[in-house]
């Protein structure tokens, strides 16, 4: 059964860095493209990040340049390092398999002084 837990959400001043993680099972995260997702309140769902199987990275426009998404294969993690964070980051964040269509939980992050 293919699973995926972010963690690393919380509270964190704007300016402020945070690192979330993404423990993947049932399957092997170096073979697919993995994503990073986020959804504000009243908001759809947007992409942040992608990496695929040869480490290519996309980010969108409001990531590039302050958020960097990595991954482990030995440890068949996925992260997403977030800095300079503004209060209009405040979302709850998802990992995503798009290929299997499989999402996380969700980690929520919220950017306030």
């Amino acid at each position: 059964q293919r699973q995926l837990v972010e963690s690393g959400g919380g509270l964190v001043q704007p300016g402020g860095s945070l690192t979330l993680s993404c423990a993947a099972s049932g399957f092997t995260i170096g073979n697919w493209t993995m994503a990073w997702h986020r959804q504000a309140p009243g908001s759809q769902r947007e992409l942040v990040a992608t990496i695929t199987n040869i480490r290519a990275t996309h980010y969108s426009d409001f990531a590039k340049g302050r958020f960097t998404i990595s991954k482990d294969n030995t440890k068949n993690m996925v992260y997403l390092r977030m800095n300079s964070l503004k209060p209009e980051d405040t979302a709850v964040y998802y990992c995503a398999c798009p290929a299997f269509h499989s999402w996380g939980q969700g980690t929520q992050v919220t950017v306030s002084s």
